[in-house]
Parts: structure tokens; sequence; C-alpha cells
């Protein structure tokens, strides 16, 4: 229950007269008011809202969130923003979110307060989605714009966006058009009312006219400031990933908790061993456990020494680095068969500085339950009283210790705390074996394992496995068993048609799964024309969402048709297409993945139980949190923690994270930074009228609801 605390509105001389101070000092106190640093979110249910909430959970950003929906909700009035702390009159929220400019009825006593106090502490307001009209600083989209689908366009943001707070973006604002079906984005176009002061963040071009409209624009009024938007989007579209950053650091003054940077890592499996190949009559792949055993013929896909080149040259070129996860006993059995001669493995160690290396133990068994492949899907073999054979804890240590011997005697740069287990096995799979495998926790503390990836399609909360906390990977939807295109394809089709098409029927049985299809893929144009940009966006969407969790593919990815390229150079080229290079993709190797992680389930979990509190008082910042739980922040460039530089820089600020010993920790902000306005007060001081209330879509327009692409 909220503690319920007795507000007044008090004038610079009721400050005076409270504090028994001298007129110069109350002055000097009253201009500095104390603001906290949250968040207020007024919701109405829509998905605007919505998603702006869902940036700031990802960020580790505290908010307070008001459902106009619901009833016995609080009332919003002065006692609920503003109050006294310690004589000195305390903001309780630093920014307001509105769903629109407007929600309320007529005569709203609650957009009365809410119009008072953001005048009063210079508490900005954004208004999540709200309709082009002069009471937002616009003309009607009637008096020469546009109402209607954005789908596809380019938005630019303006050079005033990019001097303030969108300049981590080049420019270029694409609105996503995934479906001719489906109306993914709706907007209303408009430039400034006559008069009115508005500066346009982010435009796009008034169809059938040679003026461009705002989306995203700043409107100056009666001593207030709001961020108008005027396109609908949810949390998944690409548009509103975009510029999301851009609405927090508007609203918070590039003052707030939390942070949220765009990281990319790619883990190459298999390394140094073979994979099975697709077999395009059978519809399963030899060698492995979906074909049952004995048919077909395995053709194992195995990168070469000019995969190597190619992966290298790729990597200079792009800045990035890869992550191979190897497994030693493949290169021994080349060997083996070709009188001692592995000219792949002979590449890879001669440039093994070039890539990140992951033990994936060494010959990539199966470390769960002992399997039964006699039948399709394969069974956990079981003991007399029906329990399930596990692999013991001897024979997963030496999977791990023999695959990191090799590894050192190859002169691998090893983390020998990090392992990838084959088919991310040993951890709990649904439907056949759903606990993971009792000994695996014993073998890991065995070798020092304290990182270990799990398949984030299956097991995507972090968890304790031992010793050992798992990083969740996710699978890029290349299949390890195709080294050419149309392989690919093949398979592709008869995973995801209808059995009537000749495919698996799975999406029949499973009508959730998001990427059926509707008729076969061409399997010459079906992987460059379907597969690699849905896969690119996919992989981009997570990205711009600030999702640190690497991806994984197959050496065979690399190999023969290189399938992988096309997906990744999506990837890195769009990403550099829409950021400025203060706006770096983060590649970190899967160990500081995990940390990055940690600390952030517990950042957010002190958040969230009111454990985390923060407030500003002109230039300085005071954080309170548990010991032992790292603070993270986003501060203005030239910050500083106790006389020592604060965070690194990032997207034109800086953030970091700084250990909590349970005292307040205070920041000092660099004066050029804005500070929070003044308390206003006194005489000439009047009562703040509420704007009137907002027309939603005037007659004859219809609103469709927010697009609902996600990933």
């Amino acid at each position: 229950m909220k503690r319920t605390i007795r507000t007044t509105a008090l004038t610079v001389g009721a400050l005076v007269a409270a504090l028994g101070l001298p007129a110069g000092a109350a002055h000097a106190d009253a201009t500095a008011p104390r603001v906290d640093l949250r968040t207020l979110i007024v919701s109405d249910g829509g998905p605007a809202t919505d998603a702006i909430a869902a940036e700031l959970d990802t960020a580790g950003t505290p908010y307070t969130e008001i459902d106009l929906t619901q009833s016995g909700r609080p009332v919003i009035d002065a006692a609920f923003l503003a109050d006294t702390v310690d004589g000195r009159p305390r903001a309780k929220y630093q920014a307001v979110v509105l769903p629109n400019d407007n929600p309320f009825p007529a005569g709203s006593a609650e957009m009365t307060a809410l119009a008072s106090y953001e005048q009063t502490y210079g508490v900005p307001q954004v208004d999540a989605y709200t309709y082009a009209r002069p009471e937002a600083g616009l003309q009607y989209p009637t008096a020469g714009g546009y109402s209607g689908s954005i789908d596809g366009v380019q938005a630019e943001v303006t050079a005033a966006g990019k001097a303030g707070p969108f300049g981590y973006l080049k420019g270029a604002v694409p609105f996503e058009d995934n479906s001719p079906t489906v109306g993914e984005s709706y907007a209303y176009l408009a430039q400034p009312a006559p008069g009115a002061d508005f500066t346009p963040y982010v435009e796009a071009p008034i169809p059938g006219g040679s003026t461009s409209g705002s989306l995203v624009g700043e409107y100056r009024h009666d001593g207030r400031r709001e961020l108008v938007v005027t396109f609908v989007y949810n949390q998944y579209q690409e548009q509103f990933r975009l510029l999301a950053r851009g609405i927090v650091e508007w609203m918070t003054g590039g003052v707030h908790l939390g942070a949220t940077r765009n990281y990319f890592a790619v883990h190459v499996d298999d390394v140094f061993a073979a994979d099975d190949r697709w077999d395009t009559q059978l519809n399963c792949t030899p060698g492995d456990v979906d074909c049952p055993v004995g048919e077909g013929t395995p053709d194992p896909i195995r990168m070469t020494p000019a995969d190597v080149d190619y992966a290298t040259a790729w990597e200079q070129q792009h800045g990035f680095t890869l992550d191979l996860v190897y497994n030693g006993a493949g290169s021994v059995d080349q060997r083996s068969d070709d009188n001692g001669v592995d000219l792949l493995a002979d590449k890879l160690i001669a440039d093994r500085s070039k890539f990140r290396w992951v033990n994936h133990t060494y010959t990539h068994a199966f470390l769960g339950c002992q399997q039964d492949v006699t039948v399709v899907p394969w069974k956990c073999d079981t003991n007399a009283d029906g329990s399930a054979k596990w692999v013991s804890r001897q024979d997963i240590s030496d999977e791990i210790a023999l695959n990191r011997v090799w590894g050192q005697s190859a002169g691998l740069p090893l983390q020998n705390d990090e392992l990838v287990t084959g088919e991310h096995s040993g951890l709990r799979i649904s439907p056949q074996q759903p606990a993971d495998n009792p000994n695996l926790g014993p073998a890991l503390a065995d070798n020092g394992v304290t990182w270990i990836a799990s398949d984030n399609s299956r097991d995507p909360a972090q968890r304790q496995v031992g010793p050992a906390t798992t990083v969740s990977r996710y699978p890029m939807n290349v299949f390890y068993n195709a080294g050419h295109a149309s392989e690919q394809v093949d398979e592709y089709n008869w995973i995801y048609t209808s059995r009537a098409q000749g495919g698996s029927g799975i999406c029949e049985d499973n009508p959730a799964t998001t990427t059926c299809l509707p008729a076969p893929l061409d399997t010459a144009t079906g992987y460059s024309g379907h597969i690699v940009p849905l896969e690119t966006r996919i992989a981009l969407g997570h990205v711009l969402a600030g999702d640190p969790k690497p991806h994984f593919i197959h050496q065979s990815n690399l190999a023969e048709d290189r399938l992988a390229y096309p997906v990744l150079n999506g990837v890195l080229d769009g990403y550099h297409a829409l950021f400025t290079d203060d706006a770096p993709l983060v590649n970190l190797r899967m160990k500081d993945i995990g940390v990055e992680l940690k600390r952030r389930a517990a950042w957010q979990t002190a958040v969230q139980a009111g454990q985390v509190s923060a407030y500003r008082i002109g230039g300085t910042v005071t954080v309170t949190a548990p010991s032992g739980v790292a603070v993270t922040a986003t501060l203005p460039a030239g910050t500083t923690l106790n006389g020592a530089a604060f965070g690194t820089s990032y997207a034109g600020a800086v953030s970091g994270w700084t250990p909590s010993a349970g005292q307040p920790l205070t920041l000092t902000v660099p004066s050029s930074a804005p500070a929070p306005a003044a308390v206003h007060g006194g005489a000439g001081h009047g009562p703040v009228t509420a704007p009137a209330p907002r027309t939603r879509v005037p007659s004859g327009v219809s609103r469709p609801a927010a697009g609902t692409t996600a990933s």
C-alpha cells in the first residue's frame, strides 16, 4: 500500500516562514527543488504508452503507472504529484507520459493538476500518440496534411532532432511494411500551427505535396513542454525502437536511472567438426537423430581454409569479432582420416587471434539422458524403475576437460569458465528431458565452469546450474544442416508448410508458430527473397531492443554457399546505416554478456521492489540502492562520481555500472547540463487551466490499432 503524504503548494514566502531562514538563503533553496528520478505513465491501455513502459523496463528506469481504465485507481492531484521533504519542495516525477495530449474529460481537475505541476517544476510531458491539432501545436491534418497509413515510408530526423534528443541517429527512420494485408503504421502528418512554438524533430513527406509533416516534435506553451508524437506504434516495431532512446532522453533531460546500449554477438558452433546435411528426398538428416537409423547417406558439411580467409576478411571489413565454439575431436578425426592432414585446423589455428574461442566439448556428445535414437523423435533410455539413465559426471567432465586441453595445446585463447554443451545438452529439454542432468552441475564445478549457454527458444531466463549461470542464446533460423541455399529452402518448406503442400504440418499442429508459409518458397529465390529479410529483421529487432543475448549459427553456415553472411550483413549494414559512430554495436564475449544480464536482473528486481531511490537537486544526483546491487544510470557527458569521471560514453551520454554498498552515491552533473526548473509561486502565479479534452479523430477519419508485428 502506498503511503499518503500531506502535500502543500509552497510559495517562496511560505517556505521562508516555514524554515525560519533569511530571505536570501530561503530563496536559494526554493529555486533548487528536489526532483525524484521516476516517470509517471498515465495509460489508457493502448500500445504507445505500453511501448514507452517497456523501454523503461528494459533500461531499468523506475516509473509509476496509472491505468485510466481501472476503477479505484489513484487520483492525480497536487498531493499525488508533489510534496516537501526536509522543507524542500519535491517533485515526485521527473517526467509525465500521457496517452495523448489530454486524455481526461472536459474541465478535469486531474489535467489541471498535471498542467500546474509541469509548469511549476519544469516537468516535461510526452504525448505518446495524439491527433494533430492546434491544442498540440499542430495544424489539423485536413489543412494540407495527411491522415493514413505510412507503412514503408522513410521518415527523417530534422536538423533540430539531430542537434537534440535524436542525435544518435544518422537521419533515416524507416517505417516497417512487413505485410501487404496488415496496416502497421497509422499517422497524422501536419505542419506547426500558425504562431505555435513548435519544433519538428522527426518528419515524413506529406503525400501529394512538396512539404513534410511532423511525426515527433516539441511544443512549448504556457510554461510547459510537450513531446508530441502523431503516429501509432508498439514496442516491437523498428520505428519505435529507433526513436525510443531519444524519447527517454528528451523527457528525462538526459538524467535518469537505467541504461541501454545496442549489442550483437554471433557464436559459430561446431568449429573443426562437420555438420550433417539435409536430405531433400527423405526430409530428414542422415547421421542425425531425425532420420531413422540406417536411412540415407551422410554427406557432411565442413569449412575449408578459403572459408576461414573469407571470415577474417569479413570481420575486418565490418569491425566485428565472431565467437568460434569448437569441438577438438573434429580435427582429430580429420587427421586420422587423412594421414595427419587437416588444412582447416591449420588455418584456424594460424588465425586464432582473429576470433574469440569457446569450449563446445570434445566430441559434441549429448550430455543429458542417454538417448534412445531407434525412434523418431528420440526418447530417454530408462532404468528398470522407469527413471532416466543419465550421462555420468565423469563422462561430462571428460568432454569439457579434453576439449580444453586440446584447445590449449593448439594455443587457442580460451576463457576456461565458459562452456557451450553440444545442443545445449545436459540442460532440460522438453518434452523428452524436462529436468537438468543431475550430474551436470557437479561436472561444471569440477572444471571451474561458471557460464553455460542455453537455448533462448527453450530456456530463456537466466538461472543457476550448479556453480554456473546460464547465458541464453538466440538460434538463427539458418539451418545447421544446409550448405546450399536450395537445401535451406527445401527444409524450410518442409517445416513451415501444410501437409497438403508437402510439408510436415507442424504449423497446422502449432498455430502459434509465426514463420508459417502460405505456400512453399521457390528453392532458387526463397532464401534471398524471404528467409534472409525475415531473419535480418528478427535479429536486428533484438539489437534495437538493447538485448545483449548472443545469436548462434554453425560452422556449416560459413561454408559452401556461406549462408550466414547475407543475414549478418543485413544486421550490421542496416545498423550502421541508421546510427552514428558514437552509438556503436557492443560486441561482447559470452561471460561478459552473462555479467551484464546478471546485473540487469538484480537491478530490475531491486527497482521493482521499491528498494532504489534517486533524486536530483540542482547539479547533484543522489542514488541509494541495496548493498551488493550495482547501480546503473545515464547522465550527461562530464558527470563525476566522487570527483572521478563516471561511466563510459555512448550515444552522446555516459552510462555504466557502479557497485553499491548500501550507502547513497552522489554524482555531479556538469554545469552545462539543464537543471530542473525553479519552483514558481507567490504573487502573479494564478491557477492553471486544463486544456480542452482531446478530439481523438475527426468525423469520417478511421484510425486502426497499432500494428502487431513482433519477433
